[in-house]
């Protein structure tokens, strides 16, 4: 690891996005993220949001309700919202995108039968946003900033009711202590690595009041909201 910089967002590559990777790695990684998910209450936002979403007169009540996750990974995500939409008796069609063809096969075989869910395997830009609600989590920080700003824009373009993006928040603490706890609870050796790798490059709320600005979005258009702990997250609800 080349260490922690506050000042700006760090460059490494993780282990997890190098294409060599092989299926029983990337399975065995994605499994270990899911367990940090839960650990740190990470479905939180995206649920939270969607609530928010949900309570509002914009959420379709005569049709299903397409929701679109991008880098849905183990597809942990969608099987939460699965769960949050049929307690309320919501009917969803949830879509999981993601660019690494083992994705889809582990999320598949993750995932009961009758849940509404449909795995893609594809990059994000060369797919249609078209969705109500497009979703992301612990994905953009695998960003580059100029593809961060781009892909603000193809959710702004596509998602009819809102977007939302979970992420982290870069913090020294967060990045040191995720080195202890993840050694502590003998975490895969990806997520081992990856994990402060991935707090080294998130993010600060400037970062994405700076892409929001530069992805055409006007002040305040896009909620920085904070989360604990140590996500950071953006909800972008439209006006009807």
């Amino acid at each position: 690891m080349t260490g922690f910089d506050a000042t700006r967002r760090s460059a490494e590559r993780e282990l997890m996005d190098d294409d060599a990777v092989d299926f029983e790695t990337f399975r065995g990684c994605l499994v270990d993220l899911a367990r940090v998910n839960r650990l740190s209450l990470g479905y939180r936002p995206t649920l939270g949001f969607l609530e928010r979403l949900r309570r509002t007169r914009q959420w379709p009540r005569d049709r299903a309700v397409k929701i679109m996750d991008v880098g849905c990974g183990y597809g942990d995500t969608l099987r939460e919202i699965a769960r949050w939409a049929k307690a309320r008796d919501l009917r969803v069609e949830l879509i999981g995108v993601d660019r690494n063809p083992w994705a889809a096969r582990a999320a598949a075989a993750a995932t009961p039968d009758k849940m509404p869910i449909a795995w893609r395997t594809a990059d994000v830009f060369d797919v249609s946003p078209d969705a109500d609600v497009v979703i992301s989590a612990l994905f953009t920080h695998h960003l580059g900033d100029e593809d961060v700003v781009r892909f603000v824009r193809w959710m702004e373009a596509g998602a009819a009711l809102g977007w939302f993006v979970n992420d982290l928040r870069r913090s020294r603490v967060a990045y040191d202590g995720f080195k202890v706890l993840s050694g502590a609870l003998r975490m895969h050796r990806f997520v081992r690595h990856d994990g402060p790798v991935s707090f080294a490059r998130s993010f600060r709320a400037d970062d994405w009041r700076r892409y929001t600005q530069l992805a055409g979005l006007a002040a305040g258009a896009a909620e920085v909201q904070s989360w604990t702990p140590f996500r950071l997250c953006v909800a972008r609800l439209r006006e009807r």
